[in-house]
């Protein structure tokens, strides 16, 4: 748990005393044992990759769990080109030898505090609450999205504006980032007839921009 950046593979296959102490980590920045409460360092960072959910010795995730995930990204398989350099090229390991940093640390946390400061305008609030609330109508969705959710949405919006070297959130940065902040925190509603992404969607092109 003490590093910075700490990935979890195959979090689906964790039994449930793992996955509490990883929810403990990711909620409160900190680790207990024994009694003892010891802080993580900052900033702390966990990347998660699981198995399908149908595969032999895997656990569904609780939704408190994938709520604290900010987002899911499904890679799926490589391109013809992708796939053919991964064939003909070095071990993926000899080349994680020779990464080299982009930022330091202090850098990182500077840039975390800068996203905090992207403007986000009583409109561009309004629709993002018309988002949320339609998930929780029951016409979408099984449950609706929480509070925690919302300022996940937020922020990660705000990181896309700042990306994209804007200092205010527009509605094309909600749009671009709400299926991977979103869908792997809600349930489509029986008889949908699509996956959380593409339902997802289907809701962002029914709420009209305010």
């Amino acid at each position: 748990m003490f590093a910075q950046v700490l990935l979890s593979d195959e979090i689906n296959r964790a039994g449930p005393k793992t996955q509490s102490a990883l929810l403990e980590a990711m909620e409160e920045q900190q680790v207990s044992v024994e009694n003892e409460t010891r802080p993580l360092p900052r900033p702390f960072f966990v990347i998660a990759t699981q198995n399908p959910s149908d595969q032999l010795g895997t656990y569904p995730l609780p939704e408190s769990q994938l709520d604290r995930f900010l987002m899911c990204i499904t890679l799926g398989y490589p391109d013809r080109a992708s796939e053919r350099a991964l064939l003909a090229g070095e071990d993926r390991r000899a080349a994680i030898a020779r990464l080299e940093p982009v930022m330091t640390t202090a850098d990182l946390l500077v840039a975390q505090q800068a996203v905090l400061a992207v403007h986000a305008s009583n409109a561009l609030l309004d629709y993002l609450q018309a988002l949320i609330a339609a998930t929780r109508n029951g016409q979408w969705f099984v449950e609706g999205l929480s509070p925690r959710a919302g300022i996940a949405v937020l922020r990660a919006a705000r990181a896309h504006a700042m990306l994209d070297r804007r200092d205010y959130v527009a509605p094309d940065d909600i749009q671009a980032i709400l299926a991977q902040t979103i869908a792997h925190r809600l349930v489509p509603v029986a008889g949908a007839g699509r996956g959380r992404a593409e339902q997802v969607r289907a809701l962002v092109e029914a709420v009209a921009l305010p």
